[in-house]
């Protein structure tokens, strides 16, 4: 596969270029470009530049407003809603991330929902900026339906991300980021645009059989991990992140990838915890002595360290990706192909 590399800058430039093209405010078309960069650079290409020409198809489309800003209402001191006003997701994140912290602090605990919303992308990133801010939080988003009910061939839950991330004292956050399927659905979606197969036990096709075809994965279902128990999962979140915040169920949305159809109507919500409310002070030494003694453990590693160093890679070297893919956004951009 041909590959082309860019800095993070012009890679960013080139992002909001393709959406401000596409019915997008400069403002919104600046948060999406933030977002999809920080999950290049973190080795998340599935919530990368991959994800810009169907949020460009959406948006000229009318089936995202590019234009929209979000509404906050106050439901109490620890609860906000945020109507993303179909929009995209990202900059009602960038409000609950600023709003949120001193919500928590305050009253121990805080909780925003999100609603009439889109793709949320690497729901990991929003979780690591509130532990920055010294908060443990977590992210529940339903997506369009994709995994069965264990049992059955019809798809009806989402691969139904779950994020999570807790300050650690003198290090960065302790995150953790992961749908329920066995792999996240951006990465069939990449493969699919690369023309890649897919590695087996990642999907089932219409007819509920393995399937390493990226294109049959797509139209059948994605395989949840632990077997019947991410299935249950899988419908755990899509209460948490659709019926708790009145948004649309996995099977009744329009989805995320197709420019057809009404908006998405998508929900999150994120729940963020004071950890030295609850622990009485002893959440830093009791989180230091539990990632010392991860650490220290043979052939043991912290989970999601691993973006650490694809993040300090894409800075020193920059941005490798497909080049058909940075082809398909230069040209939705208005730019010649390279």
């Amino acid at each position: 596969m041909t590959t082309v590399t860019l800095s993070p800058a012009a890679t960013h430039d080139l992002i909001m270029l393709a959406l401000t093209q596409n019915k997008t405010s400069k403002a919104n078309a600046r948060s999406v470009a933030d977002a999809l960069i920080a999950a290049q650079a973190s080795g998340q290409s599935g919530h990368g530049i991959s994800r810009v020409p169907s949020y460009a198809a959406q948006s000229r489309n009318g089936k995202v407003d590019g234009f929209a800003t979000p509404v906050v209402e106050k439901v109490s001191d620890t609860i906000i809603r945020i109507d993303a006003a179909n929009g995209f997701t990202y900059p009602a994140f960038n409000i609950a991330i600023d709003a949120l912290p001193e919500m928590a602090k305050i009253n121990g605990m805080a909780i925003a929902a999100v609603h009439r919303s889109h793709h949320f992308g690497q729901g990991g990133a929003h979780c690591e900026a509130l532990a920055h801010k010294g908060l443990v939080s977590f992210v529940f988003g339903n997506a369009t339906a994709s995994i069965a009910p264990w049992g059955a061939k019809r798809p009806l839950f989402g691969t139904n991300p779950i994020s999570f991330a807790a300050p650690v004292p003198g290090r960065d956050p302790f995150v953790v980021d992961l749908a329920v399927s066995r792999v996240a659905k951006g990465k069939i979606m990449a493969a699919e645009k690369t023309g890649s197969d897919i590695p087996e036990g990642w999907a089932l096709d219409a007819d509920g059989n393995p399937t390493t075809n990226a294109s049959a994965a797509m139209k059948g279902t994605m395989v949840p991990i632990g077997e019947a128990k991410g299935a249950a999962l899988a419908m755990m979140i899509e209460v948490m992140g659709a019926a708790l915040v009145g948004s649309a169920l996995g099977f009744e949305t329009s989805g995320l990838i197709s420019s057809e159809g009404g908006p998405a109507n998508m929900g999150q919500l994120i729940l963020v915890i004071d950890p030295q409310r609850t622990s009485a002070g002893a959440f830093d030494e009791r989180m230091t002595t539990l990632i010392d003694t991860v650490e220290s453990t043979e052939g043991a590693r912290v989970p999601g360290t691993r973006r650490l160093a694809e993040r300090q890679k894409a800075n020193i070297e920059g941005l490798t990706m497909p080049l058909p893919i940075v082809n398909e956004v230069r040209v939705i951009a208005g730019l010649e192909p390279l």
